[in-house]
């Protein structure tokens, strides 16, 4: 029997057979476990649905079942802390992040994973580690040479030349294949590109085809020398911490950059953080409140060959790149979207759910509505001030419908 094998990558069938197999089986087991003791039966229904008929009258202990099974499935299955997990993958590709159901299989294949790791880490590495510095050195040097230029288009010019040429090098340290679609709708200068967030080479990915301008909070170490170097050379916008907590002093920069139809699009992600590739959270409003032309652009990487999430509150910025850099490669699609204005009648928040549903449609991910603060954070305040008025709403809605029975009656 003829086997069809992609020629961009290689299957090993008796691993993904016995993967499967796994997977088949301990879904039946689930089934069944799930069919003779059910615990918690997941619904969607409202607070008021679920309460509509245990309401007579005043406050009853009863009352809190309903909170207490919403708590207890938040718990089994939220909806935001697997989005800040690597997405586990159906196949096992050789890396040491494998499928969960992998166990040993065949020393043919133990010797192919060792030889896979002596690949990857002796010839590969060696090579990307001196291309990723080779590419850092030249826009470190490059854009602090072209800071010293007078204003102007030939510093315009020698600027984009050193970002570009100094992103393709840093491409290639990647080993980076990456398909760019939609070249018509590349945003324009005097705009604001929007993307979702899946990692830091996303800047990268981005850059290696087209110029930005960018937007984020000043560091310290090689990214601040980095940030230091590239804003005497291009108008990049870095806040101090200070002043990313300034909403007001943020939007003004923002706007005053848009305001010149000469500088190059803002590059924002307005998620705040790295989503695991699978999903799109909330965009933050901030982004949308500035005006202008918004330009989407849906970012999805392929897992088989390396994950480009990275996990920032379990692996540092070192222990990230060693664990890209050691992957047989990076795989991305890019799109990009026609631009959006804002319409008539639509406020900040709206406009960036049109963007992301907008987003997520073309990328094939997961629309959410939470905070990818979340990922740190409590939730607001304001969430749960939200809920409390409402149930009491409904306590007061329901116990004056008795008041009313027992009078008539």
């Amino acid at each position: 029997m003829a086997v069809n094998v992609e020629p961009r990558c290689i299957r090993f069938f008796w691993a993904t057979l016995r993967i499967e197999r796994g997977i088949r089986e301990q879904r039946r087991e689930t089934l069944k476990h799930t069919a003779s003791n059910v615990i918690i039966q997941r619904d969607h229904t409202t607070m008021e649905e679920a309460n509509a008929g245990l309401r007579r009258g005043d406050f009853e202990l009863s009352d809190v079942f309903y909170f207490c099974k919403k708590g207890f499935e938040a718990i089994v299955e939220d909806e935001v802390t697997q989005r800040f997990s690597s997405e586990e993958l159906v196949s096992w590709n050789l890396l040491t992040r494998t499928n969960v159901n992998f166990h040993y299989i065949s020393l043919r294949l133990t010797v192919v994973w060792v030889i896979g790791v002596f690949v990857r880490y002796c010839l590969l590495l060696p090579l990307r580690v001196t291309l990723a510095t080779i590419g850092i050195g030249s826009m470190i040097v490059g854009t602090t040479l072209v800071g010293q230029l007078p204003n102007g288009e030939t510093k315009d010019w020698l600027s984009d030349l050193v970002h570009l040429t100094s992103s393709r090098i840093l491409v290639r340290a990647l080993s980076g294949n990456i398909y760019y679609h939609n070249k018509e709708n590349k945003p324009q200068k005097g705009g604001i590109c929007v993307a979702n967030h899946t990692s830091p080479i996303d800047v990268v990915i981005l850059t290696n085809d087209g110029c930005y301008a960018m937007v984020g909070q000043a560091h310290g170490g090689l990214m601040g020398v980095i940030q230091r170097a590239t804003v005497k050379a291009c108008p990049h916008v870095w806040f101090e911490r200070s002043e990313m907590k300034d909403r007001h002093l943020v939007t003004k920069r923002l706007r005053e950059h848009v305001a010149n139809k000469d500088k190059l699009p803002i590059l924002i992600f307005p998620e705040g953080t790295c989503i695991n590739n699978t999903s799109v959270m909330m965009f933050k409003k901030g982004s949308f409140e500035i005006g202008g032309t918004i330009y989407p652009v849906a970012i999805k990487y392929d897992p088989q060959f390396g994950d480009a999430f990275w996990n920032s509150s379990k692996h540092g910025i070192v222990s990230y790149l060693l664990r890209i850099m050691t992957s047989w490669a990076i795989v991305c699609h890019v799109w990009y979207l026609p631009p959006v204005t804002r319409e008539e009648g639509e406020d900040a928040v709206q406009f960036a759910n049109r963007v992301k549903s907008a987003i997520a449609r073309q990328g094939g991910l997961t629309e959410l509505p939470w905070d990818g603060g979340l990922k740190r954070a409590k939730v607001k305040e304001t969430f749960k001030e939200e809920e409390q008025k409402n149930y009491s709403k409904m306590i007061i809605g329901n116990g004056a419908s008795s008041s009313k029975q027992a009078d008539s009656d």
